[in-house]
């Protein structure tokens, strides 16, 4: 049964890929199709196992997250990212939460939780879709950063709103909320530069044990921050990004094997949550699950977005583009377990009101995102693609192999061998094309599709790493566009 329903949800990627339609509903719509109310009539009611599971989930999906994200793209983006989700998160609440109330009717408590739930974007799916859109960097780096962020405040608040007695004072919350953040990002930072370190000066005898190792220590990191109360969401995004441009010995297949993992994890939740689903008890949360989802589309998210990106130079385009792209997906519904588990009065119809939030507004937000860029004119298509370099260290040769290749919209088109002006030391010893594979001359003129195996001694490795990025986004002019400068810290 479940090998069917992972082959069914691999083949709805597929489906999704084609239509637009964003394959999380699909994986919802499987969970439910196998529920208690569809043909399966599997009975699923634990929404503790269903927490343990999401959050396990949601580990490995910010895991794959950081991995992928570039430090160089992000970089200029973390205050304007952390703004986002901590600044714009608190005005999300506060709006969403006094809409809650006067409009739907909820009693202050289950307003605050709602609010606190559905503020927060969903990593998994942001990481999904702008990967998909060509956006300039800053504007994908603060999106991508701020769902790395966003999940901590998040869960602090809808722990403490969820809590039996009164709820804290406002700037007890606030420090709180700072002390974790800063635990977090502590760990995060520690556990990543130990474990970068230790693998680029520990040769491990095969190379499928770096993704596995990789991957352990990313968990590690959310295990430490967790259990000195710390973020541990945030300590495993800010790990894995600095394992992610560590440059590590078979970077590229570790980011497959992560994003294999992330795959399965976010079948595996979405699933899940349908499973947890009753369809027959959402038809009375129909239309506040509209009217909540309006106000934090319309207002809230927009409000929280501009105020909070007040300090920072960013246009109104982009602001209304990331307004906008305040994805939501599995994580809301995830967190809506807690009052759940924590036996909130009315937390069975937070949960509905949540769940249907997510499906109706990710159905409208996802496929129009792409429209809404070109309209703003803030496509990026023009960008010339990275190089995908895989590094294999030949421990006994004192060396690295690295493994280039040549994607469609690299600038080393065109450029032959010997202008690739590669360090002493380095070498291009083998070029593959159009499948068949020869030794190059100095005048052998790359083309895209190459792949090329270039031989570095272990001093010269990163420069001839940062050489070959260079010429791909400059091509023979790399030295006069700068493009070959060493990046500053």
């Amino acid at each position: 049964m479940c090998s069917l329903v992972l082959l069914l949800a691999v083949a709805a990627v597929r489906i999704s890929s084609r239509s637009g339609l964003p394959s999380l509903l699909l994986y919802l719509g499987i969970g439910i199709a196998i529920g208690q109310d569809g043909f399966g009539n599997v009975v699923f009611e634990d929404a503790e196992l269903t927490q343990v599971i999401g959050y396990a989930a949601l580990v490995v999906i910010l895991a794959e997250g950081g991995l992928g994200t570039k430090w160089k793209e992000i970089k200029p983006a973390l205050p304007s990212a952390v703004a986002m989700s901590t600044v714009g998160v608190g005005l999300s609440v506060g709006i969403t939460a006094t809409a809650a109330h006067f409009l739907v009717g909820l009693e202050w408590r289950q307003a605050l939780i709602i609010g606190a739930v559905v503020s927060s974007t969903d990593a998994a799916a942001v990481f999904s879709v702008l990967r998909r859109v060509p956006l300039p960097s800053r504007i994908t780096g603060t999106l991508e950063a701020e769902s790395g962020f966003n999940d901590a405040p998040v869960v602090i608040l809808v722990v403490a709103f969820s809590t039996v007695g009164p709820v804290d004072e406002w700037y007890l919350l606030v420090g709180k909320i700072i002390l974790e953040l800063a635990i977090g990002a502590a760990i995060g930072l520690a556990v990543g530069w130990l474990g970068a370190y230790g693998l680029r000066h520990v040769a491990l005898p095969a190379s499928g044990l770096y993704p596995i190792a990789v991957m352990a220590i990313a968990v590690t990191a959310y295990a430490a921050g967790a259990m000195v109360h710390g973020s541990g969401f945030l300590a495993v995004y800010l790990a894995s990004m600095i394992l992610g441009n560590a440059k590590l010995p078979h970077s590229p297949a570790t980011r497959g094997f992560a994003d294999g993992l992330g795959w399965i994890a976010q079948i595996g939740m979405f699933v899940l949550l349908g499973l947890l689903v009753t369809p027959h008890e959402l038809s009375d949360d129909v239309l506040p699950a509209i009217v909540v989802g309006l106000v934090l589309t319309v207002v809230a998210r927009p409000v929280s977005v501009f105020l909070s990106l007040a300090p920072f130079r960013v246009g109104w385009r982009e602001k209304a583009l990331m307004s906008w792209a305040g994805l939501r997906g599995a994580v809301p519904i995830i967190i809506a377990t807690i009052p759940m588990v924590s036996g909130v009065a009315g937390s069975e119809r937070i949960f509905n009101i949540v769940f249907i939030l997510v499906v109706v507004y990710t159905l409208i937000q996802g496929p129009t995102l792409p429209s809404l860029a070109k309209i703003l004119r803030l496509g990026d298509s023009s960008e010339a693609a990275d190089l995908g370099i895989e590094s294999a260290p030949l421990e006994r040769l004192r060396g690295h192999l690295l493994s280039v290749a040549v994607p469609r919209g690299s600038r080393m088109h065109g450029v032959e061998v010997g202008e690739l002006r590669l360090p002493p030391g380095a070498a291009v010893t083998l070029v593959v094309r159009d499948g068949e594979s020869f030794v190059p001359l100095p005048s052998t003129v790359l083309a895209r599709g190459d792949e090329l195996l270039v031989v570095a001694t272990d001093p010269v490795r990163d420069a001839a790493e940062h050489r070959l990025r260079a010429v791909a986004k400059g091509g023979k002019l790399a030295s006069w566009l700068g493009t070959d400068r060493e990046p500053a810290g």
